[in-house]
């Protein structure tokens, strides 16, 4: 599985709004207005990434939740991942 260095990801990041590479995956910090919301998000998150077989590292305080992807068997960032990014930017 091919996976994408800071460099070659470039041009997916400039598509997926407020995401960035880092540390050979890819990252989003999300606010909402309070912890249901939030929480109401990482269920949607999580349904979408079990049907893709593909879990993320999900962190949540609060109102803030931060996504985190990368293609653990591959050792990096995958199309998996863009994938993934792309499904969570349409809730």
């Amino acid at each position: 599985m091919k996976t994408y260095s800071e460099e070659s990801i470039k041009t997916h990041l400039e598509e997926l709004k407020d995401w960035t590479f880092n540390n050979s995956g890819i990252e989003k910090k999300f606010k909402f207005e309070d912890f249901t919301q939030a929480l109401g998000f990482i269920v949607q998150v999580g349904v979408m990434a079990e049907k893709r077989s593909h879990h993320p590292e999900l962190f949540n305080v609060y109102n803030k939740v931060t996504i985190r992807l990368t293609t653990h068997d591959a050792g990096g960032v995958t199309d998996r991942d863009i994938d993934l990014a792309q499904a969570i930017e349409k809730i």
